[in-house]
């Protein structure tokens, strides 16, 4: 089972005890995945259509807790994607269909063909918000594996649902955007962070604690890889410099000898050839008396101008 699927899972298992969150909770998932119409008998009819047997499951159970309604159920097999099912709940009655869009706020969409939109009404206390963004994921979100990338996104199949669907998120001191994907528009967070936040906002708190332990191991691995190649430079860095200087030195002793620099720059070549791998620290311990690694640094720059006056 995929993450995205697991953070499902467990919001599909979290029932609000408040009914008008149930209610919001509802109105996303039918907006996003609901049609009204009217029958041949000219009664209005309500169709909740998924391919994920889990929000199918969850919208059951709430307009049967809600509304204390027992829709009836459909299952087919999507005529594109052979292994794919999808779930169809019915409200055939018309009575119990306008029950159901009166107290769940819904309106038709303009130009939307059947396609239904929650009034702002619905959303208007923090904890129905969080309901709404739930219902709103459940139907058309998902999130991708926290190991790859982080990315989360609910898809909208019309502007003013993702607007209204992003300013509910931003709510929240989010940084939700929307792009649109060919005739979609997608509401998306690419934040870890905030993706974190967001989970916590749909009470789904153990997928939370699932991210926020991936994040912890990714954040130690680039930290430590971090500073390995800091100190894979440093010793690369140091070495390159220890061989132009064993060169130059090695130059001057074959052309004119040691003998003939000043006591402090024989000293410092000397050393240098007998101790190669030594830091400039180690090499200022070395001398008598001791010199800091300025003082080493400096001698060994004035060996190397010797060396290049030399080669001249």
């Amino acid at each position: 089972m995929s993450f995205s699927s697991r953070v499902k899972e467990e919001l599909s298992r979290q029932m609000s005890q408040a009914r008008h969150c149930r209610i919001a909770e509802l109105a996303a998932m039918v907006s996003c995945c609901g049609h009204g119409f009217q029958s041949d008998r000219g009664e209005i009819c309500l169709r909740i259509q998924t391919e994920n047997i889990t929000v199918a499951r969850k919208c059951f159970t709430l307009l049967h807790k809600t509304f204390n309604i027992n829709t009836d159920i459909s299952v087919k097999r999507n005529a594109y994607l052979k292994k794919n099912r999808i779930y169809t709940l019915w409200i055939r009655d018309g009575a119990e269909a306008r029950l159901v869009m009166q107290a769940l706020k819904l309106k038709e969409a303009p130009d939307a063909g059947g396609e239904l939109l929650a009034e702002s009404l619905i959303v208007q206390q923090p904890c129905c918000r969080r309901a709404f963004i739930r219902g709103a994921f459940l139907a058309s979100g998902s999130i991708s594996d926290p190991e790859k990338f982080y990315h989360l996104e609910m898809v909208a199949s019309s502007q003013m649902k993702a607007e209204q669907l992003r300013d509910i998120v931003n709510t929240f001191a989010m940084e939700a955007k929307i792009v649109t994907r060919k005739k979609y528009f997608v509401v998306y967070l690419k934040e870890g962070n905030q993706i974190v936040d967001l989970l916590n906002i749909m009470e789904a708190y153990v997928s939370l604690m699932e991210l926020e332990n991936v994040r912890i191991l990714k954040e130690m691995r680039n930290s430590i890889n971090r500073q390995v190649n800091c100190e894979t430079a440093n010793i690369h860095k140091t070495v390159s410099a220890a061989v132009s200087q064993i060169e130059a030195i090695e130059y001057i002793r074959d052309m004119i000898g040691l003998d003939g620099l000043p006591e402090g720059l024989e000293e410092i070549a000397r050393i240098r050839l007998e101790q190669p791998e030594a830091t400039l620290k180690e090499l200022g311990a070395a001398l008598d008396p001791p010199v800091g690694k300025s003082g080493v640094n400096h001698r060994l720059r004035k060996l190397k101008t010797i060396a290049d006056s030399l080669r001249k």
